[in-house]
């Protein structure tokens, strides 16, 4: 194997190091997947990345929470050899990897309460996110209520951040640029929870899990991991996702009522 294809493995396979110094990697998003390579890839958005090759522990930089396989391929690119985990045009394919999930508790707790239906708190905002991305704006509301109380501010001591508590990769790789903006923030949680729905298949309860804990944990565990706040954010969310349905229904009632009896 070749010192650059034994780099580029390095980057992919968190527990593996060599003996040299510092190194960028780039981290590439296109149409919502990630991929890593030791320069940017034509067509992706791609982030670069320092990497100290001496470190215990190197990051896996593909920042899903989740176990990643795939595979390692070489190209020619502005007459250099490039290695990345993208198949594109040209590349040859090296080598297959599994980057297991990495160990962990959840990224944030939940910051909210169990209280009654807000839906004085950012009216348009929901209304919008619900509409363009399809996610029930009473789930995507019990899902606020439940991480931060509607508290745009919000962070948590895992630093998730604002309205939705997107982690600060999530929160980039959906467009996010000011997390505690309540405008970005809600979109891009409806966003990330219409991404959880589709690999869920609209299982609410395992889209509360990793929403939670992270898809690594609920794929590792086959189902809601056993960590007791994790447990008990799904039950809240459950809770609240019916208290905002009939919140939601009364309030449509009234409006419809209103517009009857209007002259």
């Amino acid at each position: 194997m070749s010192r650059f294809c034994a780099i580029a493995l390095m980057l992919i396979a968190p527990s593996f190091a060599l003996e040299s110094q510092a190194r960028t990697v780039y981290r590439c998003v296109r149409d919502g997947t990630v991929s890593l390579s030791t320069a940017p890839e034509p067509g992706s958005r791609c982030t670069a990345k320092q990497i100290d090759d001496n470190a215990a522990m190197v990051p896996n930089l593909f920042g899903t929470g989740e176990a990643v396989s795939g595979a390692l391929y070489e190209r020619v690119q502005d007459g250099r050899t490039v290695y990345g985990t993208r198949e594109l045009p040209g590349s040859v394919k090296v080598l297959s990897f599994t980057v297991p999930a990495p160990p962990g508790e959840p990224a944030h707790e939940g910051l909210g309460r169990v209280s009654p239906p807000r839906l004085d708190r950012y009216p348009k905002q929901f209304r919008a996110a619900s509409r363009v991305t399809g996610i029930d704006e009473a789930w995507l509301r019990a899902i606020a209520h439940a991480e931060s109380d509607y508290d745009a501010s919000a962070v948590s001591a895992k630093g998730a951040q604002g309205v939705m508590q997107l982690m600060p990769d999530t929160g980039r790789e959906y467009g996010v640029v000011d997390p505690f903006s309540q405008d970005q923030s809600i979109l891009a949680g409806a966003r990330h929870l219409r991404a959880l729905m589709r690999r869920y298949r609209n299982d609410m309860t395992l889209v509360a899990a990793a929403y939670n804990a992270g898809i690594g944990t609920v794929t590792r565990y086959g189902g809601v991991p056993p960590y007791a706040e994790t447990q008990a954010y799904v039950a809240k969310v459950k809770a609240l996702y019916a208290s905002y349905r009939a919140a939601l229904g009364d309030a449509s009632a009234k409006s419809r009522a209103n517009a009857l009896s209007s002259p």
